[in-house]
């Protein structure tokens, strides 16, 4: 008999316990009482694939214009590129762990570079930051390798020539897939269930899928709600035509997509302004936004097993509630029988449950911190959406954590389009926070009437340029100028 762990860290606990009572009855049935060795866990598409190549570089460049001499080391550590900077003189004994977003499904493992790398360099931060040993969205490969190359830093310079005291504080900060491999590294349930563990003293998660697993219930809502309105309602998932239909929803909801709706579309875009996060400034824009669209559709379609990260549907829009009616603020009538008779869509039990050889397959970000943390986010980003704030600010309360939490609206529509002065800034703030200095301000993520004011995202928006920034400064001035000039 094999017990199977459910999604809660008791059922984990009671199936360890479960499997040393099975040990238990093997030895009186005449079986080792040495074989304590829990059964293997299953396999997935993803364990299968084995084809990826870690890119290796000789070296990377130093920064441009930077006057700090760094010492810069690449290589591979168990199947993952890796580069590390470290100033050559002057190390203030931190480091810093960067993670980077989604790679896509190709083979070639890339390492990135932190947006904030001038400023680490320029302040004594040594960083270091992993291609991780796969790609595809696989945040517990992403945990496993950042952390792996942290714990392998003193060896790592000791083999560049160098010897140097093991760090007296390690931070992690990332993007987009790496806000949720930032969130969930520092989480109660990977400190304790990772093979790989690191205490961690702070964190940045940017533009992070900060919600984990709602990011995916949000497409399959946005899915779901477009056939419907469409005319092509779900009737039974996967949709295995979904590619086919594509241009008929699209035709069906837009006059011209993805800039202009119909008054179809209209309702389409009324869900999922909610869904994502609730009226706010640039979710307009964000809507009319090919970039997030073209994220958006890319993201629909699947059959729930993330692209085979799981061995079965993850996709739960049972507790989704649509408000298709944009002319009331309250529930309609429309809006009650639109949520009464659209498709729903539920999840395979214990797809991503608690595992025993390591964290799950899709690792949480549960909220369960105790370390300081300062994330921040672009309201008009529907491909991870702002609500990813709201979902882990609504976790941490829950969890009594929030003490621990600052949160941070940037006014833009593009996914993680940020200038490097406001991921600076978040960094800054967080390890003056964490060397003892008060708590900094932040942004009311949940309050639907302050969210919604024009002026939101105000206070920590930086439109400084540099060469750094995610976001190109005339793009964002354009959009800027559509709302009231910020104090």
């Amino acid at each position: 008999m094999r017990f199977s762990a459910s999604n809660t860290s008791v059922s984990s606990a009671l199936y360890f316990a479960l499997s040393a009572i099975a040990a238990l009855a093997l030895t009186a049935c005449g079986g080792s009482s040495t074989d304590t060795t829990p059964l293997p866990e299953q396999t997935r598409p993803q364990d299968a694939r084995n084809t990826f190549k870690p890119v290796v570089e000789a070296t990377f460049a130093a920064l441009g214009g930077s006057t700090v001499t760094t010492d810069r080391w690449t290589g591979v550590l168990n199947g993952s590129a890796y580069r590390i900077e470290v100033p050559a003189t002057g190390w203030n004994g931190k480091l810093v762990m960067w993670a980077h977003g989604y790679a896509g499904t190709g083979d070639n493992l890339s390492v990135g570079t932190p947006i904030m790398r001038r400023y680490l360099l320029d302040n004594g931060y040594a960083w270091a930051a992993s291609s991780y040993s796969k790609n595809y969205y696989d945040v517990r490969a992403g945990v496993e390798d950042t952390n792996a190359l942290a714990l392998a830093f003193n060896t790592i310079a000791t083999s560049k020539g160098r010897t140097l005291a093991a760090p007296s504080k390690i931070f992690i900060t990332g993007v987009s897939m790496g806000g949720h491999i930032t969130a969930a590294a520092i989480d109660a349930e990977a400190q304790t269930y990772a093979v790989n563990k690191v205490k961690y003293a702070g964190a940045v998660p940017m533009c992070g899928v900060l919600g984990d697993v709602e990011l995916f219930n949000y497409f399959a809502g946005y899915q779901v709600v477009a056939q419907q309105l469409a005319g092509l309602p779900m009737t039974k998932f996967p949709v295995t035509d979904f590619a086919a239909i594509t241009p008929a929803i699209q035709s069906a909801l837009w006059a011209t997509f993805p800039t202009l709706t119909n008054s179809q579309g209209d309702k389409l875009k009324n869900v999922v302004m909610n869904l994502s996060g609730g009226d706010r400034p640039f979710y307009k824009e964000g809507w009319a936004n090919a970039g997030n669209q073209g994220n958006i559709w890319a993201s629909l379609g699947g059959d729930g097993s993330i692209s085979g990260i799981l061995n079965g549907n993850i996709l739960d829009t049972t507790g989704l509630t649509y408000k298709v009616d944009a002319t009331s603020p309250t529930a309609s009538a429309l809006d009650t029988y639109f949520n009464a008779n659209v498709f729903k869509i539920s999840p395979t039990a214990d797809v991503n449950r608690l595992r025993t050889d390591g964290i799950r397959w899709i690792p949480l970000a549960n909220g369960d911190i105790s370390i300081p943390v300062v994330s921040i986010h672009t309201l008009g980003d529907l491909f991870v959406p702002f609500k990813m704030e709201q979902v882990y600010a609504a976790r941490t309360k829950a969890k009594g954590t929030d003490k621990w939490l600052v949160q941070r609206a940037i006014r833009d529509v593009g996914h993680c389009a940020f200038t490097a002065a406001e991921a600076i800034t978040a960094f800054d703030d967080m390890v003056k926070w964490e060397a003892g200095g008060a708590k900094p301000a932040g942004d009311d993520v949940t309050t639907a009437a302050t969210v919604a004011s024009p002026t939101y995202g105000c206070t920590f928006t930086k439109n400084t340029p540099s060469l750094e920034d995610y976001t190109a400064p005339a793009g964002r001035a354009a959009f800027q100028a559509n709302y009231p000039a910020c104090p």
